[in-house]
């Protein structure tokens, strides 16, 4: 019998993710605040869809971009956060391998493509600030889908052989997993072989990836303020500062939970107590997706006029 006929014969045909270990007694109370989270998260980022799509005037890179940040927020939160509250509520924690593999291909991606709209956000504040007379020029619509697209590659690429590297694992009856959604690691721990290559190819994409991306955004933001300092205008320097602010918050929302997540799933395990890093890894799935409409709607006053004209607009018709 061939290797992966015996190692299709091992893979699990139902895992079971029994929520927050530790915590069983309080995951009814949890729930409350998780749901109520994922509610402000939907409202929150389809509003912002909502607001760019329909006013044209706010078709520039800029909202673009943010209007594809929200899309990936909806889209990371929907893919995690309804099981997890059947899961929290229901104890329904039953899910087909595939399934499984399928929701850890989708949370790992569109992670991926997150980080790569917060680099792209980044590119944009880089050309509006250093170079604002290519602004139009250089980030016209058809470059933004070009990013877009590049993106949504890279992210599947990279995240697909996660998919074959678990596949090709043992797993001997192991099929009980102490989480509230499927990812990389959690499963890879499962197995009885050894996934010496999946946590190295883990730590490869972290790095290549999200890594990278956190460096360049780094390297832009080093260029941005350079030149936010050589402004002559006080008010100049404060508008520019003010603009990259919100996109700073966003950034450090996005990625401090998830390397602290990721960092103690590989070299903290028997020093990060389970419960707490299981907690955390539901908070990196949550958090951004409520914080970063919050964050542009608060600082961004274009977006905060037309939201509150399409609020007024809402009651006239009703």
């Amino acid at each position: 019998m061939s290797t992966s006929n015996l190692s299709d014969d091992s893979l699990p045909a139902i895992m079971f993710l029994t929520g927050i270990p530790g915590l069983e007694w309080a995951h009814a109370w949890i729930a409350i605040p998780f749901c109520a989270m994922y509610l402000v998260a939907l409202a929150g980022n389809a509003a912002l869809i909502l607001v760019i799509v329909t006013d044209s005037a706010l078709h520039a890179p800029m909202y673009l971009f943010l209007c594809l940040l929200s899309f990936t927020d909806l889209a990371l939160s929907s893919t995690t956060v309804p099981k997890m509250l059947a899961i929290l509520w229901l104890h329904a924690g039953e899910i087909s391998f595939g399934g499984c593999l399928a929701q850890m291909f989708c949370v790992h991606s569109i992670y991926a493509l997150e980080s790569s709209v917060l680099l792209a956000m980044a590119f944009d504040r880089y050309v509006a600030i250093c170079n604002p007379l290519r602004y139009t020029t250089i980030l016209n619509h058809t470059v933004i889908g070009k990013i877009g697209l590049v993106g949504l590659l890279r992210s599947v690429a990279i995240v697909s052989p996660f998919i074959f590297l678990l596949r090709r694992l043992p797993y001997c009856d192991h099929h009980v997993m102490a989480h509230t959604y499927c990812e990389h690691m959690g499963i890879a721990r499962l197995a009885c072989g050894n996934i010496t290559v999946n946590i190295v190819y883990g730590l490869t994409v972290a790095l290549l990836a999200m890594g990278l991306d956190s460096i360049l955004i780094a390297i832009s933001y080093g260029f941005i303020l350079h030149a936010v300092f050589r402004l002559p205008s006080q008010d100049a320097r404060h508008k520019a500062l003010s603009t990259c602010g919100s996109h700073l918050g966003v950034i450090l929302v996005f990625y401090i939970p998830a390397f602290f997540s990721f960092l103690t799933h590989r070299f903290g395990q028997h020093r990060v107590p389970k419960n707490v890093h299981i907690f955390l890894a539901n908070l990196y799935v949550l958090v951004p997706p409520v914080l970063n409409p919050i964050i542009y709607g608060a600082r961004t006053k274009e977006i905060q006029s037309r939201l509150l004209r399409f609020l007024h607009l809402g009651k006239i018709l009703m």
